[in-house]
């Protein structure tokens, strides 16, 4: 065998056992990451729940006058990650710069996960994109998460 040939047939060799340390790193590892929504827990809203937040609030008490209780969220907050996973009606995969390009003076967002059953017992999930524009929050649009 000349020097040329064993030469390509080490650089084969090594990149094989690369290309196999890497997928087995990634096997052991779950393979794909965990979503950045993951790290949230579901929060049961009922008649003695206390909102943290003026969202929260409003929640709370669109789903009492409904009569919709138990509801169950999930506060993402200002969690860009997440945002980035949101697929609205208006919105796909925006960032911060796209709601602010979107709604002029947009002092803060909030993304809260839904879930509930509605009057006909059937199960509904839906992510909300609230924003506050001179001290009021309202619905900016409404989706779901993309894992």
């Amino acid at each position: 065998m000349n020097k040329a040939l064993k030469i390509v047939v080490i650089f084969f060799v090594i990149d094989a056992a690369a290309v196999a340390v890497y997928f087995g790193i990634r096997a052991l590892s779950g393979g794909r990451g965990s979503s950045p929504q993951d790290a949230y827990a579901w929060i049961t809203v009922d008649e003695s729940y206390q909102p943290r937040n003026s969202v929260e609030k409003f929640v709370k008490a669109d789903a009492v006058q409904k009569g919709l209780l138990p509801v169950y969220l999930k506060n993402y907050g200002r969690n860009a990650d997440v945002l980035k996973k949101f697929r609205g009606t208006k919105f796909a995969g925006a960032n911060e710069a796209v709601l602010e390009m979107a709604y002029r003076g947009l002092q803060d967002w909030m993304l809260i996960d839904l879930k509930y059953k509605n009057e006909k017992a059937r199960d509904i999930q839906r992510t909300m994109l609230y924003i506050q524009i001179g001290g009021q929050w309202t619905v900016a649009d409404s989706g779901r998460l993309v894992k």
